[in-house]
């Protein structure tokens, strides 16, 4: 969560409970706003001296503190309020059908050892941080050196924190489940090196914390050591099963969907994107192909200029309602120039054109959004739990790739349009990968070796971060496989909806407003508040 999210929870919500010259009306919005504020408190874990407790006591109060919500959640009835704050309701409720499925069979503090990763390197480009994420983090990325003197005590606090945590893991992670072992292997050698890192930023500011950061470091070592040698014991599937998939798919995630209709979708995107690209290609034979840049400064000079024409082409024909604070929130979020021997899948699609991901950026504008104009009800001012916002935050943003593309964007570049379907069959080929994971067909291993197969012009190493990376949190995090391909076909059947019933009354820019003007909230619970359906 941002630091403005953050504070808008303090303010918005917080605040609203204490501040109150009376308690809020039983069955009332107040009511839901009040248990909502009290709900973000009670569904973290008992935290000392910077250690989440996630024993099975710990865990045990969890269940306690979530059969209380509900009880008070279930005295709010649906039908005293307007139809926005039944939206609001069901959010309510899918955080806590969120907790209740971790509970019940996720488990990650017992099944996942990367669950205990505390070091956080970047940030993300979604509302909150991509699957399941520990109380009590270090967001790296945040801090700005060298640090005020609050702050110092705070991170000594945290670093202190991960060699207890650590020791606490080795008793917590009971279960077997040999795919989260294995990526929980790959996730705390990285852990050692983001922290030898960061010793080396800190130590010109805070030389004084620098033994903190190795004292961490070695604790990663050791606990790297202890999960590779528990490797070779470990037998269990790691999904969640076709039935629990469905469940979390309907009550957490609020989308209209089971497993054997996310693979259907799935398949189907897959066929189509590689057939409209192998059409695309037959149509641009004759033409020149797509070189990537060969420097830094030609790629630099290929980003700006995409930047540019992108954010004219949304101006231009009227995409959406461009506000001051979007190119600026674009542009600071360019990746650099990454050279021929390092490139994996995005890299490659980056160096050959820029606008692709200038598209997906669209993730920006709505970080940007969030906290420029921050949402009247105070439920959807800070990020969903439980990725509950993954069909709109994701969905747009690849749905944002092809829709450009057929309202224009590519109409002088014939060749960018063939990668439009390379970045779209990676989606679907990685999302079936994940559901068949998640069904307990494939290991993870059998899953990285089909994305990379299906996505085309080799672009998707095996060996890659990427592949590994993305299928590691498609299996910490039910249904994120699937929400980039799921969300988009969404916002199309909403778009194609609307476009219907207003007819000659539709227009795009209209329509995306609307549309982000509902929040980060499930596609499903869009097109209620748009339609009043």
């Amino acid at each position: 969560m941002t630091r403005t999210a953050t504070a808008i929870l303090a303010l918005g919500l917080s605040g609203h409970a204490l501040a109150q010259p009376s308690p809020a009306p039983p069955g009332s919005y107040a009511a839901l706003v009040a248990l909502f504020a009290e709900w973000r408190q009670a569904q973290k874990p008992r935290v000392v001296a910077g250690v989440p407790d996630y024993g099975p006591e710990g865990i045990a109060a969890l269940g306690q503190r979530l059969a209380a919500m509900r009880a008070r959640l279930a005295t709010i009835e649906a039908s005293g309020l307007t139809p926005s704050q039944r939206i609001d309701r069901r959010l309510v409720e899918a955080e806590m059908n969120g907790l209740d499925f971790d509970l019940r069979v996720l488990r990650p503090w017992a099944r996942n050892p990367a669950f205990y990763a505390m070091a956080i390197e970047s940030q993300s480009d979604t509302p909150s941080r991509e699957g399941p994420t520990i109380e009590g983090a270090i967001e790296l990325w945040r801090l700005a050196l060298p640090l005020p003197a609050a702050e110092v005590a705070s991170l000594r606090l945290r670093l202190r924190a991960i060699p207890i945590l650590l020791t606490q893991a080795r008793a917590n992670l009971s279960e077997d489940a040999r795919d989260l072992w294995l990526v929980g292997i790959r996730k705390h050698r990285e852990q050692a090196e983001v922290l030898a890192a960061f010793a080396e930023v800190l130590r010109p500011h805070h030389a004084e914390l620098v033994p903190e950061v190795e004292r961490a470091r070695e604790a990663e070592d050791a606990f790297h050591a202890w999960l590779a040698a528990g490797l070779e014991a470990k037998r269990g599937r790691s999904g969640v099963g076709r039935e629990n998939y469905d469940w979390y798919l309907q009550n957490v995630q609020l989308l209209p969907y089971t497993w054997q209709d996310e693979l259907r979708l799935m398949e189907r995107e897959l066929a189509r994107s590689l057939a409209h690209l192998a059409l695309e290609e037959h149509k641009n034979r004759a033409l020149p192909p797509l070189e990537p840049a060969a420097t830094a400064a030609e790629w630099q000079q290929r980003a700006d200029a995409a930047l540019a024409f992108y954010i004219g082409f949304l101006r231009e024909k009227q995409v959406m309602t461009m506000r001051d604070y979007m190119e600026p929130a674009l542009r600071k979020r360019l990746s650099g120039f990454v050279p021929p021997e390092k490139r994996d899948f995005f890299s490659e699609v980056d160096a050959r054109e820029p606008l692709l991901l200038r598209c997906h950026g669209s993730h920006w504008f709505d970080l940007a959004r969030m906290e420029q104009e921050p949402h009247k009800s105070p439920i959807r001012r800070v990020p969903l739990l439980y990725n509950i916002w993954a069909s709109r935050a994701e969905g747009l943003a690849t749905g944002m790739e092809e829709l450009a593309m057929s309202a224009g964007l590519y109409a002088e570049r014939p060749r960018s349009r063939e990668l439009v379907y390379v970045m779209l069959a990676q989606r679907a080929a990685r999302a079936i990968a994940a559901l068949r994971m998640h069904s307990n067909e494939w290991t993870i291993e059998e899953a990285v070796r089909f994305a990379s197969e299906h996505t085309p012009r080799g672009f998707l190493r095996p060996d890659g971060d990427t592949v590994w990376g993305e299928q590691q949190l498609y299996l910490e995090q039910p249904g994120y496989g699937t929400c980039y391909v799921t969300g988009k076909a969404m916002i199309e059947a909403l778009l194609a909806e609307r476009a219907r019933k207003l007819g000659a009354g539709f227009s795009l820019g209209g329509f995306m407003d609307e549309m982000n003007a509902a929040g980060m909230i499930p596609v499903s619970l869009i097109r209620d508040e748009m339609t009043g359906n």
